[in-house]
């Protein structure tokens, strides 16, 4: 069964980081998208930065040049470097994954999987 795993969440004040953490675990044939979102209060959910299996990566231009987003393949890892935080960043942060997967023998299509969420509250 395929769970995503996060950590690295907590209270941090304004200009301070946090690394947050997703560990993909499971029968994996391939990962592609490992993506991490955030909702806000009061907000709809929004990407905050996505990654490939190519190396490629995308950010949502509030974030862009102070987080950045790395994957382990190998580890089946993705990780978020989130610094100078602002109090605007304050959301739960979820990691999602694009994978396939071995099930009871046969090998899945594409799915995406979210992780449970992790808390980032940026305040003094």
């Amino acid at each position: 069964q395929v769970q995503l795993v996060e950590s690295g969440g907590g209270l941090v004040q304004p200009g301070g980081s946090l690394r947050l953490s997703c560990a993909v675990s499971g029968s994996i044939i391939v990962l592609y998208a490992m993506d991490w979102y955030r909702q806000g209060p009061g907000k709809q959910r929004e990407l905050v930065a996505g990654s490939l299996s190519d190396g490629s990566t995308n950010y949502e231009d509030s974030v862009k040049g102070r987080f950045i987003i790395s994957r382990d393949n190998f580890r089946k890892t993705v990780y978020l470097q989130m610094n100078s935080l602002k109090p605007e960043d304050t959301a739960v942060y979820y990691c999602r994954a694009v994978l396939r997967a071995r099930d009871r023998g046969t090998v899945t299509p594409s799915i995406e999987y979210w992780g449970q969420g992790t808390q980032v509250t940026v305040s003094s």
